[in-house]
């Protein structure tokens, strides 16, 4: 009995000081743009990090496909960090040194999504226009890719599912704020480099 209440006293004591000691740190806030910020305005966050646009000078993005993230500089100076997923076995991303040839914030895949009836509903999930054939009476709805950064024929970046692999047809999915935030940052000419 006596070990019993030695042990609950220990767990009070532990959750009170444990809940204390944290509240010296900063706390990561997520502000209506999604940017992830705090009091010393850069942070991590599940290895992900946004500066804001303070830090002047020309945008690059480096895509690193051993580490699945994308780093996002300006001036050469490094201002985003995110975690991605490129192509998948049989649909690799391609490396390489290219430019952002078009931008579209609410883009939608002319290959890959589904066949849907009348009402919309999914007959034929993820399929590929180009090697799926059409059921009767079905019509394609293609994946949506909000914030398309489209770099290296129908490559891009975009705002997508993000499972913890290479998952994707050889886009670059991306999470969603960090997305929006890239978009806002970048322009067509915008250098990426895409390195194994």
């Amino acid at each position: 009995m006596i070990l019993y209440r030695l042990a609950i006293f220990s767990l009070t004591l532990l959750a009170v000081f444990g809940t204390t000691g944290c509240e010296s740190t900063p706390v990561a806030q997520k502000p209506a743009g999604g940017i992830v910020t705090t009091d010393s305005r850069r942070h991590y966050e599940n290895e992900n990090l946004w500066i804001d646009d303070r830090i002047s000078g020309s945008p690059s993005i480096k895509l690193v496909l051993s580490e699945q993230r994308a780093y996002f500089y300006k001036g050469g100076k490094l201002a985003g960090v995110a975690p991605i997923s490129t192509g998948r076995e049989g649909n690799a991303t391609a490396t390489g040194h290219f430019r952002i040839t078009e931008m579209d914030p609410e883009h939608r895949s002319t290959l890959f999504g589904n066949y849907v009836d009348f009402e919309g509903k999914i007959i034929q999930p993820d399929v590929d226009t180009s090697k799926d054939p059409k059921p009767p009476g079905a019509t394609f709805d293609g994946a949506p890719m909000a914030h398309f950064m489209r770099f290296n024929g129908g490559t891009g970046m975009h705002e997508g599912f993000m499972p913890g692999y290479p998952d994707s047809h050889g886009c670059i999915r991306m999470p969603g704020w960090f997305a929006a935030a890239l978009y806002q940052a970048v322009d067509v000419g915008t250098p990426v480099t895409v390195m194994q």
